[in-house]
């Protein structure tokens, strides 16, 4: 469908996540410490990020060579017994696109363990935009019918803002100043639907705390799409950490992600 002024408006249905970034194990540093005190230590997973959280959790009781000899069986009981600071220092990079500031504005309430870089609206030209419509929104064709007139409205004036603000500096000879300075004024009108794109660093423990919460059906459906999505490259990436969860399909076809093991 188009707008009154001709263009489309793009619409995102999904988000999409990028695991981009991961811990690499110093084996050099970690057998320089086992030697110099004097212990042995094995241990069979590959992962980085699993192999130093079993680093620091056996730091901790020294016990490198003892009990539990596979990584998957150590991690299980770290996690079974909620010793989750050793979690902490796994950490991974995500790039987050296709979701809305709605979501983003409660992405970032999680500070502790999380880190985030997002576009910036003052910077990055909006006028071709893309939009996130909520699932209940867009199944409606009157609904769907009502947000897209919105939205496509709130389009136009941002454009027609960033033209006329654009002639308000004719004094600033920086043109990308003077772009900035139209730009983030013009941004006021957009829509909290309005699509962005956030580069998210985390760590474990982090990251099962934000899963928990946004995974769970009372969370908004659009940030639980995206912490299930999450778990799942989780899984992938470092499944002794993450292997404790399952993903459920609630009536509705959403789906959600559950524990026994919460607030580790």
């Amino acid at each position: 469908m188009s707008p009154s002024d001709g263009s489309l408006v793009r619409i995102v249905r999904e988000p999409r996540v990028y695991l981009v970034g991961c811990q690499v194990a110093d084996e050099a540093g970690i057998d320089r410490f086992v030697r110099d005190h004097g212990v042995v230590w094995e241990t069979d997973t590959a992962v980085g990020a699993e192999r130093l959280c079993e680093a620091a959790g056996r730091v901790c009781y020294m016990s490198f060579g003892k009990g539990r000899k596979t990584n998957k069986d150590y991690l299980g009981n770290i996690i079974g017994v909620g010793h989750g600071s050793v979690l902490e220092h796994a950490v991974w990079n995500f790039i987050v696109t296709g979701v809305s500031r709605s979501l983003t504005h409660e992405l970032i309430r999680h500070r502790a363990g999380f880190g985030y870089s997002q576009l910036s609206q003052r910077y990055v030209d909006e006028s071709e935009a893309d939009y996130v419509e909520p699932d209940v929104i867009a199944e409606d064709p009157e609904l769907h019918a009502i947000w897209l007139e919105a939205v496509s409205h709130a389009q136009t004036a941002y454009r027609r803002l960033v033209d006329g603000l654009a002639e308000k500096f004719p004094d600033v000879e920086q043109a990308t100043l003077r772009r900035k300075l139209a730009r983030q004024a013009a941004r006021s009108v957009l829509p909290n639907a309005c699509e962005t794109k956030i580069f998210v660093t985390a760590n474990a423990r982090a990251l099962r705390h934000f899963i928990e919460l946004r995974g769970d059906e009372h969370a908004d459906t659009e940030i639980r799409a995206l912490a299930v999505q999450m778990l799942r490259i989780m899984q992938e990436a470092a499944p002794n950490i993450f292997g404790d969860y399952t993903i459920e399909r609630l009536g509705d076809g959403t789906e959600v992600a559950q524990t026994t093991h919460r607030k580790v």
